[in-house]
């Protein structure tokens, strides 16, 4: 197998731009949510997972199984910086996505607040 590698920037690396959107959130079971990460704006990773453990939630790469039945990703961070920084863009997408369902689950539950009366003001949290 032979490896390309294309000529190295000149340039300082700027910090790489990570846009995650959680596609689907499942409340039972290990997989707690599918989502699609864009790196710059110019590779996309579907299908990672955000599993839970039982030492808290982690990131799952897209992954396949080999001929010995272990998993091997498909794609990676490189780096333990990067791997951090992907790892915690992902996971803040998704708990930002849990407030999210749960602010939208209240105003459904909710009735219609009642109507001010002219005059009066009522003040927010």
């Amino acid at each position: 197998m032979q490896k390309a590698q294309a000529a190295a920037p000149e340039s300082p690396a700027q910090p790489m731009q990570v846009d995650v959107k959680i596609g689907s959130i499942r409340p039972e079971g290990n997989v707690k949510a599918y989502a699609s990460v864009n790196l710059n704006g110019c590779f996309a990773i579907r299908n990672v997972k955000v599993l839970e453990s039982s030492k808290g939630l982690f990131v799952s790469m897209p992954s396949y199984r080999a001929r010995n039945g272990e998993y091997r990703d498909i794609c990676f961070p490189v780096t333990k910086e990067f791997r951090e920084q992907l790892n915690g863009a992902v996971l803040d997408a998704y708990h930002q996505a849990l407030i999210q369902g749960q602010k939208e689950a209240l105003k459904q539950q909710s009735p219609e607040a009642p109507k001010q009366e002219a005059g009066m003001q009522m003040t927010g949290v």
